[in-house]
């Protein structure tokens, strides 16, 4: 199926914020997961794969680098990708070890205008000035065009970020859930 970019962005950021993925995180990475699928690679799967598979008190990491490398216990980046470029930012560079979907970490970094190394390798670095974005045309394309996503992985996606949503009652109604009755509400 295809699916529009900020779909994508929001079904992730739910997915995220329903998860227990730390304020800004859930933005920054459900922004990161739209931009992986434009680009081609897997990011709803990994978002799903990490959502699974993460325990819930891991998922808000606490980083820090020892002599410029920073250890991620192999956690997956979906977690950490925009506090590690903020990092990577502050320091000037950083090195990666044990990193489990390091992709999160590319469209960030892109962004930043900071050079990466290769993020599907268990250790890498961030840090350096990147002078162009190689991705720019790709997204736009696919954003004009619709991105590709797999069915079943989307269902996935989809259920988790329907999780954030309070269930549906006449107490949840009375406290304000839901769109309301009229436009001004």
């Amino acid at each position: 199926m295809k699916a529009a970019f900020d779909e994508i962005r929001r079904v992730a950021f739910r997915a995220l914020d329903a998860g227990g993925a730390a304020a800004g995180c859930d933005e920054d990475a459900g922004w990161a997961c739209a931009w992986l699928q434009a680009a081609g690679y897997p990011g709803l799967r990994m978002l799903v794969e990490a959502l699974e598979e993460t325990p819930r008190e891991a998922r808000r990491p606490s980083l820090k680098a020892v002599y410029g490398i920073v250890d991620l216990d192999n956690i997956s980046c979906v977690f950490s990708a925009p506090g590690l470029v903020d990092m990577a930012r502050a320091e000037g560079r950083v090195v990666l070890n044990r990193v489990r979907h390091g992709l999160y970490v590319l469209p960030l970094a892109v962004r930043a205008g900071l050079a990466i190394g290769c993020p599907v390798d268990p250790s890498f670095a961030i840090g350096g000035e990147r002078t162009s974005d190689p991705y720019a045309e790709k997204i736009a394309t696919a954003i004009e065009d619709g991105i590709e996503v797999d069915d079943e992985v989307w269902a996935k996606a989809y259920a988790l970020s329907r999780e954030v949503l309070v269930p549906e009652s006449e107490q949840s109604r009375l406290t304000g859930a839901g769109a309301g009755l009229t436009d001004n509400d």
